[in-house]
């Protein structure tokens, strides 16, 4: 299997061809700023619950994020998104090496072995299909604010945004692609 790390680590990334099912998908990350939370799945025998990617995160009634996986992606906006700054994505394959606890290495990447902080974990979609694993985003990996962008509550510093608290966080995916927004964050620290 292929293992591929950013280098620059921006989302969104086009996913290398070589990574079944997600090779070329579009992966889009969308995290509200004012609500800098981790995720809770809600689960209906034994599968997240039908439109789990609109469930509702107490205390609040809807997702505070959006993850989205597109097949036929649009071309990127004209402009860049205001809040961040914007950096090339460098994709580029390298040996995953597990540790002493066989988890592989603890960085952002695309594919290979998911380097779980705590212990593994697994979710079935609504559509009955296992979720796969996509690619991590490291524990306290920070994404530079432009300036004058509001401070995120919780944040370790006033010119960075972080997902889910900053905790390590897992993308699992529908290998059935039943939907765009089929993708499940899992958040551990």
């Amino acid at each position: 299997m292929f293992l591929w790390r950013a280098d620059g680590a921006v989302l969104p990334a086009r996913h290398p061809p070589e990574l079944k099912p997600f090779g070329e998908d579009h992966l889009l990350v969308f995290h509200c700023r004012a609500h800098n939370d981790a995720s809770s799945p809600e689960l209906s025998d034994g599968r997240l619950v039908r439109r789990y990617w609109d469930a509702p995160q107490p205390p609040y009634p809807r997702p505070f994020w959006r993850v989205l996986l597109q097949r036929s992606a649009a071309l990127p906006a004209a402009e860049p998104e205001p809040s961040l700054h914007a950096l090339p994505v460098s994709l580029r394959p390298f040996t995953d090496t597990p540790d002493e606890e066989e988890r592989g290495a603890r960085t952002f990447k695309v594919g290979g072995v998911p380097s779980w902080a705590q212990f593994p974990e697994s979710y079935h979609c609504a559509c009955g299909a296992e979720l796969v694993y996509l690619c991590q985003v490291p524990e306290d990996r920070e994404f530079a604010a432009c300036p004058g962008q509001p401070e995120q509550p919780y944040s370790v510093g006033i010119d960075t945004y972080q997902l889910f608290l900053g905790n390590e966080v897992y993308l699992l995916a529908c290998p059935a692609h039943c939907d765009p927004a089929a993708v499940w964050p899992v958040n551990q620290h």
